[in-house]
């Protein structure tokens, strides 16, 4: 297979990861179910899995439990810099429980530093789209995750 082709495909996992672990944050937070018994379900039936005719992507095992493990560890520090970056009028407690699921899984790839804070932004505003594909909640999210990753990253923005 020729490089361009494999990182095309590692690429998809990633990104896959990054809405997988999304999707199990929001369930967690919505069914109070535990990290284990979420992780165990994505992995056992959405990774490669077909429902309902649709054949979901093979996710990143590696990068989505990173995300979980981290955004369940860090979440006290992960809220307080997303509430830093909403309006005063706007606490995490008042945000649409999708988006902070999405701003959660993104503040754990922030602070783990291993992938680029503004290719972390625009997988997670790809995220983001994917969940609210008319709305406004894109731009929202890129300006949240802009103002976290400039306080996790400073270096990163020069």
């Amino acid at each position: 297979m020729p490089t361009e082709a494999k990182n095309s495909d590692k690429q998809k996992m990633r990104a896959a990861a990054r809405l997988f672990a999304v999707q199990a944050l929001f369930q967690m937070e919505a069914s109070g179910n535990d990290l284990q018994t979420v992780q165990q379900e994505f992995e056992d039936h959405r990774f490669g899995a077909e429902i309902g005719g649709d054949t979901y992507a093979e996710g990143n095992i590696t990068l989505f439990r990173t995300l979980l493990k981290t955004a369940l560890e860090q979440q006290r520090p992960i809220d307080q810099m997303t509430d830093k970056a909403l309006a005063a009028k706007w606490p995490l407690g008042k945000i649409d429980p999708t988006l902070r699921a999405v701003f959660r899984a993104a503040g754990a790839e922030l602070l783990g530093k291993s992938t680029p804070a503004k290719v972390t932004i625009n997988e997670f505003v790809d995220v983001a789209r994917a969940f609210f594909p008319d709305g406004k909640e894109a731009g929202f999210v890129n300006a949240v995750l802009d103002h976290m990753a400039r306080a996790v990253q400073p270096e990163a923005f020069g």
